[in-house]
């Protein structure tokens, strides 16, 4: 709550949910993110056993809600009020807000080798997430469908009790990856559409 409190008091809360992303969803942005993780849900489907333990409550709290919520923090406040309001580059704004995100999911093992896999993953998923959130005009929804997705495949299909997984949960995750940076290019570049995180934005914002 001091967070949200935090952004509204910044925009005058007329502009409170433009600010965060939280822009109208398209439906150009939910086919980027099912298509970019297609490779996840077949991969999964073909590796690994349905949940026949899963539950409404159990993908409404661990897909909707859980990418809902953990892109308006991660990416829409901690990242997006520094990198989109302040001249701070992605670099600093997206470490900063990636190694906050990654801490947060540490709770999920005792072992220390388990914990620095999930470290590390979720820490290049708040980089990506963020880089993607950037890529699509600051549009929310983009890191949103994905994220959600992507809980959402691994919840389905008994992946992992964790977000590190095993070598076949993470060959079809990189393989999303891959499709996400590609895809997210080619329509900019489909478009005549600069990327916006270039060698003027990387470190601090340079004003022409």
């Amino acid at each position: 709550m001091p967070l949200f409190l935090g952004v509204g008091l910044i925009h005058n809360f007329k502009n409170f949910f433009d600010s965060l992303g939280l822009k109208k969803p398209s439906i150009t942005l939910f086919y980027f993110s099912l298509i970019s993780t297609f490779p996840m849900l077949i991969g999964y489907y073909l590796t690994f056993d349905f949940n026949s333990e899963i539950t409404i409550t159990a993908i409404i709290n661990g897909a909707i809600i859980a990418a809902f919520i953990e892109e308006i923090i991660f990416r829409g406040i901690l990242f997006g009020q520094l990198f989109r309001f302040t001249k701070i580059g992605f670099l600093p704004t997206v470490i900063f807000s990636s190694l906050i995100f990654a801490t947060g999911h540490l709770y999920q093992s005792n072992d220390l080798i388990i914990l620095l896999g999930i470290f590390f993953t979720t820490l290049l998923g708040g980089i990506l997430f963020s880089w993607v959130y950037v890529e699509w005009n600051f549009n929310l929804w983009s890191s949103i469908f994905l994220h959600l997705l992507m809980n959402l495949f691994w919840l389905l299909f008994s992946v992992s009790s964790n977000a590190f997984g095993n070598i076949y949960a993470n060959i079809f995750r990189i393989v999303t990856i891959f499709l996400i940076i590609f895809l997210t290019i080619l329509y900019k570049r489909k478009n005549k559409i600069p990327l916006k995180i270039n060698k003027d934005t990387i470190w601090f914002k340079k004003t022409k």
